[in-house]
């Protein structure tokens, strides 16, 4: 470590042993009695290592302001590189696999929508992509029981939801997965700043890549 150049910090009981007189820094414990009733095994001073340790490590994570991020990006494979690296943009559904209607589909079209791209929904869009509403299958099972069957022409902007809950791609998989609990929902929809439509995640989406 000397040939190295690294600087060598100890821990040590005390300063008299060739480990702390060797480092540049050496930080001595004291004298401690162990909480072993023989005397033998080593209790009390490994637990004071540890809340020593403990403090430097959270002392150097100020010094260097590391945060969470840093710490996932050292660890990406594991629940916390995963809470914290994986965004809606990596796991929503594009492209072909968006569901989209535009608000003068009728009810018979839309269903097929809904039921060919699997995701439990579609959007309504207009031209430019703006979404304007969805249609999910949930609101399908209330139509029904609402009016005992429905007209297959009927357009879905007429019994769309419309301000549906959205997100950005921006957003923590995390996040999105914490909002669909509290507001009881199944899905998002994705939307930019401009309040395009670019994408649809679901909660299996999420649990499915191991975000919890």
């Amino acid at each position: 470590i000397k040939h190295l150049g690294v600087p060598l910090i100890t821990i040590s009981r005390d300063d008299k042993g060739p480990m702390p007189q060797n480092a540049d820094i050496a930080l001595t414990l004291g004298e401690s009695d162990e909480a072993c009733p023989l005397g033998l095994a080593p209790t009390s001073s490994t637990t004071a290592t540890l809340v020593l340790g403990d403090a430097l490590a959270v002392a150097l994570l100020e010094a260097r302001g590391f945060t969470a991020d840093d710490f996932a990006r050292s660890h990406p494979a594991g629940a916390l590189g995963k809470r914290l690296l994986l965004h809606v943009k990596h796991l929503m559904h594009t492209g072909d696999e968006l569901p989209k209607v535009s608000p003068d589909t009728p009810m018979n079209q839309v269903l097929y929508e809904i039921s060919n791209k699997r995701l439990g929904l579609t959007t309504i869009v207009d031209e430019q992509e703006h979404l304007l509403g969805i249609f999910t299958d949930g609101d399908l099972r209330r139509l029904i029981d609402k009016q005992q069957g429905f007209d297959v022409n009927l357009p879905v902007s007429e019994v769309m939801t419309k301000k549906p809950s959205t997100i950005s791609q921006e957003a923590r998989a995390v996040e999105a997965l914490q909002q669909l609990n509290l507001k009881k929902i199944s899905q998002f929809v994705v939307v930019d700043d401009q309040n395009k439509v670019i994408g649809v995640i679901s909660m299996h989406d999420l649990i499915q890549a191991g975000v919890n």
